[in-house]
């Protein structure tokens, strides 16, 4: 398989999740600001929107969509058990816990790396990810992991999103839980790999 990236955005999720499920996979990086990769192909020749990631199968096959990817990968090797069977309750669970991320936390963060967007709309969208965080810190008072007892595909997002915080100047002081979740998360072996593969720690 190949995983087309690039450091540190939300392609980061599916690493994590490939080193964590121990499957073989080329990083393959995929610049976001000339679309293109390191040889110089047109990365829009691979993906239509030129967006990452991409997983590129054994067949040829691509699929796109940070979320659907990580349920594919999680799927491969149910005996991690990153993610919960499918058609049960837990399963359920963690398809609300992704749809939560990627429509309220993902998405609201495009604004604040948006030159074009002025600094009080920057702050109703920070209010709002605030908001939104306290919630999943909220949660995260009642167990380590965002969905069961387990390390799971969701958290790999939720760990993804929060460590852009920083960069768009999001204050999530005082919210000990997810803060005590994003240190947990950092420094498991599969993390800890990813980061480093994309050159995001030493």
């Amino acid at each position: 398989m190949k995983l087309y990236y690039s450091p540190g955005s939300c392609s980061l999720s599916p690493h994590i999740v490939l080193r964590e499920a121990g499957l073989e996979f080329t990083p393959v990086l995929a610049s976001l600001s000339t679309h293109k990769l390191q040889d110089g192909t047109d990365f829009y020749s691979i993906s239509a929107t030129g967006m990452v990631p991409l997983l590129e199968l054994p067949n040829g096959e691509r699929l796109s969509e940070g979320p659907a990817i990580i349920q594919y990968i999680a799927d491969q090797v149910p005996g991690k058990r990153l993610a919960p069977a499918n058609g049960t309750m837990e399963r359920y669970r963690v398809l609300e816990a992704l749809n939560f991320i990627t429509s309220e936390i993902h998405k609201s963060y495009s604004p604040l790396f948006n030159p074009a967007i002025d600094d009080g709309a920057k702050a109703v969208y920070r209010t709002k990810l605030r908001r939104h965080f306290e919630l999943i810190d909220r949660k995260l008072q009642t167990g380590n992991y965002l969905v069961g007892d387990n390390f799971g595909i969701a958290d790999a997002y939720l760990f993804t999103v929060t460590r852009w915080a920083p960069f768009a100047q999001l204050d999530l002081g005082g919210l000990g839980a997810l803060g005590a979740f994003v240190k947990r998360i950092e420094f498991r072996p599969a993390v800890q790999a990813a980061l480093k593969a994309e050159g995001l720690i030493g």
